[in-house]
């Protein structure tokens, strides 16, 4: 059998933790058997779809390297087909017209929730046989079976049996004419031969309903995963405060895709202690029937943590690729100073985001705007300047510019007048650099080239002595 599996979100909103998390499962699922994995875009609620949304999640899907095999299929393109089984089921007396006005129905309810009964249709209309009422546009309902249960082998929650006699019949065609989500997702998965179906619990009291209209169109039901939902830190539902937000905040953020698909893969799945893997270890170990069948609980702290574990150890092409885009949003080319995968070596072992990242390393390739005032209150004094002014001299005599010997120039003239190495690095790197805090200073001086720098420490030369605006225009 081959495999096929499918995500199937609904366009009324951004992709979010939750989304991505049964994107990856069914994506692995696939990509581990060989199978194919499908895009279906639920888009029959037409109030609240939006092509905004749809973008949003094709968006996300793409950043996140979620490639699909077919798609992205669209629910709104397939109404005929829906008619032309809606009309197979009315023919076959699998389903029936239901005249029941909404008072009515709304009178049901409240009788049954009064005697603490489980409100659902009463099959007045199941075996009507009147003349239809005048003026009265009819829903369709499906015929559910009367007795008997339905079993749902589910590889995460294992056997869950539920009685037909607790389900109702449902609505599968509004009184326009419109097809209902229930009655979409069957006739779907069985036009697309789903063989796997890894979606939200949620879902789970949706499956039998499933279940009896795929029996009643004669096909056989995929087999189901209904993954667990992911709460807050604190065990509350997911909120935007916990993380649960668009799946691009966490690249505006500065997050790299793999890392937060990484933690998504651990929320409620794990392989001994490892913490980190990569894509391919993903798809050899991932297994839906290792996912717990309890609630997973979304740690920001941890999801920063793994990130910056890729940022340390990932590829400096790939990470270069997504860094550029960050130094984009600042307004920066990255063409117009050092080669990016110079700056991450650089910058890697103290960013804990690439957002972060980005920001720290503005200098490199852009003219500095002024220096951090508490940075220049502590480090440019009037009285450094002669040496700072020889040590200008110093580094336009380096001979090749490079870190060691670079750093070789500035500790030899802060032996000879017997400072600290920090006494000298300090104030060189607020002048060249705008702050306090840099990589190494040798490290810093060669990836900003040595005309740039020449020129920073003029400009900081002429600061020291009063003559400038206390800015830096190089």
């Amino acid at each position: 059998m081959s495999i096929r599996t499918r995500f199937a979100p609904s366009p009324t909103g951004y992709l979010h933790v939750g989304g991505a998390r049964t994107a990856l499962f069914s994506w692995l699922y696939a990509r581990k058997h060989g199978g194919k994995f499908i895009l279906r875009i639920e888009d029959t609620d037409l109030e609240r779809s939006t092509a905004e949304s749809v973008n949003a999640i094709l968006e996300g899907m793409t950043w996140l390297g979620l490639e699909y095999d077919e798609g992205p299929f669209f629910q709104t393109h397939r109404f005929d087909r829906y008619k032309e089984i809606i009309q197979q089921l009315l023919r076959e007396g699998k389903a029936y017209h239901c005249y029941c006005s909404r008072e009515r129905l709304d009178s049901l309810r409240a009788e049954q929730l009064a005697r603490k009964e489980k409100p659902r249709y009463d099959g007045r209309c199941r075996h009507w046989g009147a003349e239809p009422p005048p003026g009265v546009a009819p829903v369709v309902r499906f015929k559910n079976p009367l007795d008997g249960g339905v079993v749902v082998e589910d590889m995460i929650h294992g056997r869950v049996v539920f009685q037909n006699s607790e389900l109702d019949d449902l609505i599968i065609a509004r009184s326009d004419g419109s097809p209902t989500y229930n009655f979409t997702v069957v006739v779907d998965d069985m036009d697309m031969h789903i063989t796997h179906v890894i979606r939200g619990d949620d879902h789970l009291n949706n499956t039998p309903r499933q279940i009896n209209m795929l029996a009643a169109l004669g096909s056989v039901p995929p087999v189901y995963a209904h993954v667990p939902m992911i709460l807050g830190h604190d065990g509350s539902r997911l909120s935007k405060r916990h993380g649960a937000v668009s799946v691009m905040q966490y690249r505006e953020d500065g997050y790299l895709p793999e890392a937060l698909l990484n933690y998504l893969v651990r929320l409620g799945w794990s392989h001994g202690d490892k913490e980190v893997f990569s894509i391919e270890e993903m798809i050899d170990l991932f297994d839906i029937q290792n996912v717990h069948s309890s609630a997973a609980a979304f740690n920001p702290e941890k999801l920063l943590w793994l990130n910056q574990q890729y940022i340390k150890t990932g590829d400096l092409d790939h990470i270069a690729h997504h860094l550029s885009w960050h130094l984009g949003q600042l307004g920066i080319d990255p063409s117009s100073g050092p080669d990016l995968r110079d700056v991450i070596r650089a910058q890697r072992e103290r960013a804990k985001t690439l957002a972060e990242m980005a920001a720290n390393s503005v200098f490199f390739y852009r003219d500095l705007e002024g220096y951090d005032d508490k940075a220049a209150a502590k480090h440019l004094k009037p009285d450094s300047l002669a040496v700072l002014q020889e040590l200008r001299d110093v580094l336009s005599r380096v001979t090749e510019w490079v870190p060691a010997l670079i750093h070789g120039a500035i500790h030899q003239l802060a032996e000879a007048h017997g400072l600290n190495l920090g006494k000298l690095a300090q104030p060189l790197r607020v002048l060249v650099t705008g702050k306090e805090v840099s990589p190494p200073i040798d490290q810093t001086l060669a990836l900003l080239g040595r005309e740039r720098t020449l020129r920073r420490l003029d400009d900081g030369l002429r600061y020291l002595r009063g003559a400038g605006a206390g800015t830096s225009t190089s």
